[in-house]
């Protein structure tokens, strides 16, 4: 199988995710946020790995969805942890970026997978 630029970037975040949660409980002391920021952050690139290997295109788009509303989420967890102080600011602005990239290329895959299935 050739590679996806969807999952290489979806594993490159996770592995920004992880080191950001390292340093997140060992330099703040942060357990509880973080441990949500890692399993949703990982969990984009589960979804996507797995997606690959769907039974069909239906499976295909409903991994990728579920890959989609992980990264909302991880975005959500990026937010808070830099308001209420966990995150500093220059880290906040790389996640949402890389994040709200993958975000935008899980859209733009679903909705041509949608498309194409209705045109078949």
């Amino acid at each position: 199988m050739k590679p996806s630029i969807i999952a290489e970037k979806s594993f490159a975040f996770a592995e920004v995710v992880v080191e950001t949660y390292k340093k997140l409980i060992y330099e703040r002391k942060e357990y509880v946020l973080s441990k949500q920021f890692l399993r949703s952050g990982t969990s984009i690139g589960a979804n996507v790995s797995e997606a690959m290997f769907g039974q069909s295109k239906k499976d295909f788009a409903s991994k990728l969805s579920i890959a989609r509303k992980e990264a909302n989420e991880t975005i959500y967890w990026i937010r808070l942890m830099q308001r209420t102080g966990f995150l500093e600011n220059d880290i906040t602005k790389i996640l949402k970026e890389l994040c709200e990239e993958i975000l935008r290329l899980l859209t733009a895959i679903i909705k041509t997978v949608e498309i194409n299935s209705r045109n078949s």
